[in-house]
């Protein structure tokens, strides 16, 4: 992660970054800017796929009250930082007591979160889900990494206020594992599973968790994603 600027208050960082479009590639905390990722193009195509895989999951509820919105890499502040996800999404929540919103003010959280590491390090971005997005249930609920070269995944859920993350899932879907040795991934295989109470965790009164209609849990198939990257190198 390399220091862009110094001396910069978070309302002007913000405004330079809607401005060059990098949402969830600059950060800035006390006052200093850095980069951490670039938008190259395995990282854009592994949230592209993740996008798609997840939005098939739950196309079931699209336009009900049971939707799941997209937020992107919709940008948030709190303890002195700001930091934007590569995609996050949520049910629709209510307003939050000042100052505990994703926006330092009253907006909600998202419940998932997604990070793709690619130049950022897998240190880095561990340390981020920890301390940033899961660090007490007012914040994210569930965060799944993927760091590429070697490709791996992690599914981290936050499931008592002050209780520990729990690692659900933890698997390597490349074309080699870490140790250099191929790696024959199937359909079905490399799966990422997510409760429907952590998905509809704390939604709106007006939202019925969907049990009937949506599968408990909704099941990602990272199959596709590895797939989507192979087929953009595929000559």
């Amino acid at each position: 992660m390399n220091v862009l600027a110094e001396g910069v208050t978070l309302d002007e960082c913000e405004l330079r970054t809607d401005k060059f479009n990098v949402h969830a590639l600059w950060e800035w905390t006390n006052y200093k800017v850095s980069v951490y990722e670039l938008p190259l193009e395995p990282h854009e195509t592994c949230i592209g796929a993740i996008l798609s895989e997840f939005h098939e999951c739950c196309r079931e509820v699209n336009y009900t009250d049971a939707s799941i919105i997209n937020l992107g890499a919709t940008r948030t502040r709190v303890d002195r930082s700001g930091k934007g996800a590569d995609a996050s999404f949520r049910p629709m929540k209510p307003r939050v007591p000042a100052p505990t919103g994703s926006d330092g003010n009253r907006k909600s959280w998202p419940n998932i979160i997604v990070e793709v590491a690619y130049i950022e390090s897998i240190e880095y971005v561990f340390d981020k889900v920890r301390n940033y997005w899961l660090k007490d249930l007012s914040r994210a609920h569930d965060a799944i990494v993927v760091k590429i070269d070697p490709i791996s995944d992690l599914h981290a859920c936050k499931r008592t206020r002050n209780g520990p993350i729990q690692h659900r899932t933890h698997f390597e879907f490349g074309t080699h594992d870490g140790a250099g040795d191929p790696l024959n991934i199937l359909q079905g295989t490399c799966l990422i599973k997510i409760d429907l109470d952590c998905l509809y965790h704390q939604a709106h009164p007006d939202v019925r968790i969907p049990r009937t209609i949506l599968p408990d849990s909704i099941v990602l198939d990272f199959f596709f994603v590895r797939d989507e990257i192979l087929c953009a190198y595929r000559v």
